[in-house]
């Protein structure tokens, strides 16, 4: 078939598709988005650790048999900022200036909250006194006691406002409040809520 116009030019096709992007053009938007990705990622990481949960590693066995020596914690520090510290919680504090019971100050300390403001506490023997009463552990604890005793019936400990009485569950191998008195509620980091190692032992805590 001739051509009735040959002189002239095709009209282009104005609807043919426009030309793929180079895969230059694709790796860079790739790595643009993954950038973007990691950053954020990293900030949310440094948030959580910052203000929300934290990681720590046991070095003694004061805790024992509830956390032994190379277990690692998390630590939940909005239960304390939002939440009510209890009775028989395990918190991880700033270890008091006082403290130094082995020749080492540890920079930070975990232990179980026993006393509350207001409360009252003394021993007897390996029983543990609160507001007159036996101590209930439900947890588990390594007896005895030992020395030295928290106080006398005479003369017992009274826990002031916003400051909290600790022990730890192996009682008598536990550099506590027994020694260093009790600890003010700004001093503690957070609740200690799931171990994460060893594997055989994950789990809340």
């Amino acid at each position: 078939m001739v051509d009735p116009n040959p002189d002239e030019p095709d009209e282009p096709d104005e609807t043919s598709a426009s030309p793929p992007p180079s895969s230059s053009r694709r790796l860079h938007h790739h790595l643009i988005e993954w950038g973007v990705l990691l950053v954020v990622a990293l900030a949310v990481t440094l948030g959580l650790r910052a203000y929300a949960f934290q990681t720590f590693f046991i070095p003694s066995g004061s805790m024992e048999p509830t956390l032994m020596v190379g277990d690692r914690i998390v630590v939940d520090k909005l239960a304390i900022d939002w939440g009510t510290i209890h009775r028989g919680d395990v918190v991880v504090f700033h270890s008091p200036p006082t403290e130094n019971c082995g020749g080492q100050h540890d920079a930070d300390l975990v232990k179980r909250v026993i006393g509350i403001p207001g409360d009252t506490l003394f021993s007897r023997g390996d029983t543990i006194f609160v507001n007159g009463r036996p101590l209930k552990e439900a947890w588990t604890h390594t007896e005895p006691l030992g020395p030295p005793a928290i106080a006398s019936a005479a003369h017992p400990v009274v826990v002031p406002p916003h400051r909290y009485f600790m022990v730890g569950d192996n009682h008598a191998d536990s550099c506590d409040s027994r020694f260093w008195g009790t600890v003010a509620r700004s001093q503690i980091i957070g609740k200690a809520v799931f171990r994460v190692w060893p594997l055989s032992r994950i789990g809340f805590l």
